[in-house]
């Protein structure tokens, strides 16, 4: 059985429609490799992650958080409408390990929470960049950007935390 990386198929949904078609013909196994490019998110210490799309922050936790937490088994997100400050506590998450508060990367005030994620806290662990999100917030103070980390400055950080 070949394997063809869907990466290749994803060019287009045309072209996926192909490959999906060539490997129900062919006996072919599509895999997913894709990577999430983090270099658009910024991190704080606390591992939270945000991506800034205009106004808007999508908020999640990074990788490293996921993999040190453990199979997450249950996610408290902050309400719609609910005011958020910077650095402060917003929500939880419990383990099969252990319980982490969540806490906003930036102020502003709640404009989504990822109904998905509290109804599967797992979507956290498979895909924490991605479909494990946790919140989205509209932003009331973009200078607090500039306190975050860009990618490289945080995995730096990893670096530090990891050999205390």
């Amino acid at each position: 059985m070949a394997i063809i990386p869907r990466v290749l198929c994803s060019v287009s949904k045309y072209f996926l429609r192909k490959c999906e078609s060539i490997n129900q013909r062919s006996n072919l196994k599509l895999v997913h490799t894709s990577v999430p490019v983090l270099s658009d998110r910024l991190f704080t210490e606390k591992h939270e992650w945000v991506h800034i799309s205009g106004k808007i922050g999508t908020v999640g936790i990074s990788d490293y958080a996921q993999e040190a937490l453990g199979d997450v088994v249950y996610a408290q997100l902050p309400e719609v409408g609910t005011v958020v400050k910077q650095k402060e506590e917003c929500g939880a998450l419990e383990s099969v390990k252990a319980a982490s508060e969540i806490y906003s990367p930036l102020s502003g005030k709640v404009v989504e929470k990822n109904d998905a994620v509290e109804e599967t806290p797992s979507l956290i662990n498979t895909s924490c960049y991605e479909n494990g999100w946790l919140f989205k917030l509209e932003l009331a103070n973009e200078a607090e950007l500039d306190s975050l980390l860009k990618e490289d400055r945080y995995k730096e950080f990893l670096k530090t935390e990891e050999s205390h």
